[in-house]
């Protein structure tokens, strides 16, 4: 997409601190997402900390989030082109009314799933052209990347029994196991090609494990951001 740069106003280095929780279902996102919140506002300076997720972070991203994830019931399937722009929609929505603004007010956003979701589940899982992804995401974001994501690597028949024991499967978890196995392989290349942004955390392990590595990853990264003196 030639010139794509030149379309979209530049976003300024805000203030604030972007991290992302990602992986496959039922690998403990929502879990994590609100122990490092508490962990967070626990510290003796703590920053101005809120909790958001995609799809579904504003009131027109929930309507989206209800068409994405509401397993079909005899009706007009979602076609998966249209489930790739109805994300970025959510996207753009999300950035513009939620996360930017609390950027700019020097917060720590915590965002359940981000860019690289879309890439895991649109790209690897869908088949979609890793860069029309990249496009969208860029149009979506404006450019906006997250400082650190935290990726959740569990096996996938591991996560979706967990997903399965918490009540009835959403549409995606509904997918084929192929389907959920390419969204993993996914993952494992986005993180071998952004290490320094990327971190695998062990997911397999119990809660309080997992919760111990995040906070060893996350520490140095708050005294080089000056979080935490």
């Amino acid at each position: 997409m030639t010139g794509i740069n030149n379309l979209l106003p530049t976003i300024e280095n805000p203030p604030g601190k972007l991290l992302v929780l990602e992986g496959v279902e039922g690998c403990g996102k929502t879990t994590q997402l609100e122990l490092l919140r508490q962990w967070l506002q626990s510290l003796p300076s703590p920053p101005p900390v809120v909790v958001t997720r995609e799809p579904g972070g504003t009131a027109l991203g929930g309507e989206l989030r209800r068409l994405l994830l509401t397993p079909p019931q005899g009706g007009e399937p979602i076609q998966p082109r249209a489930e790739l722009l109805m994300y970025a929609a959510d996207r753009a929505q999300h950035v513009d009314g939620f996360i930017l603004p609390h950027l700019h007010r020097g917060a720590v956003v915590l965002c359940d799933r981000f860019t690289d979701s879309t890439i895991a589940y649109q790209g690897y899982g869908r088949g979609f052209s890793l860069q029309i992804i990249d496009d969208l995401n860029f149009i979506a974001t404006g450019g906006l990347q997250s400082d650190l994501t935290l990726w959740l690597d569990v096996d996938v028949e591991v996560g979706l029994n967990r997903s399965r024991q918490r009540g009835p499967s959403n549409r995606l978890e509904l997918e084929t196991l192929a389907f959920h196995h390419r969204v993993q392989h996914g993952y494992r290349e986005l993180s071998q090609t952004y290490p320094q942004r990327i971190r695998r955390i062990d997911a397999s392990q119990p809660p309080a494990a997992v919760t111990a590595q995040i906070q060893a990853v996350l520490t140095p990264c708050l005294h080089k951001w000056g979080i935490v003196c």
